[in-house]
């Protein structure tokens, strides 16, 4: 069996442009590559008849976040609880968990104020435009 090295962290998105304007000017991710993928080879890879792909890879100091808008658009997923079996959420390592969230801009939903847990991490959970949960952890 080959050796599993991670590539990237997707998520899909109904909106690239806003999704990435928030990535970049929210989160501080700098913008890698944008490209599009279409064809009979990219819809069956992905099991969606006659899907197009419109990516965006973003550097986030080690990993890769893949945004993806695909046409057709499927059904939007309600939006997430930590706790529901098969969630997901991208987390995010800062230094200072209290200055990340004093520096928010006001539209941006939050789960809490900052926490810190038994462990000792301070913790904050935010969504990004598309609803998708995002954690923000000092460990």
């Amino acid at each position: 069996m080959s050796d599993l090295t991670t590539h990237h962290v997707g998520t899909t998105v109904s909106n690239l442009d806003r999704a990435v304007d928030f990535y970049r000017d929210v989160l501080g991710l700098d913008v890698l590559s944008e490209f599009e993928s279409t064809g009979e080879s990219f819809a069956t890879g992905v099991g969606v008849p006659n899907a197009t792909g419109k990516f965006a890879h973003l550097d986030a100091g080690g990993a890769r976040v893949e945004l993806i808008e695909y046409e057709p658009a499927g059904e939007p997923c309600t939006a997430e609880s930590v706790n529901q079996r098969g969630a997901k959420h991208l987390g995010f390592e800062v230094d200072d968990v209290d200055a990340f969230y004093a520096d928010l801009p006001d539209d941006v939903e939050t789960l809490s104020e900052p926490q810190t847990t038994p462990t000792g991490a301070q913790i904050l959970f935010i969504r990004d435009p598309e609803d998708n949960l995002i954690e923000i952890i000092t460990p």
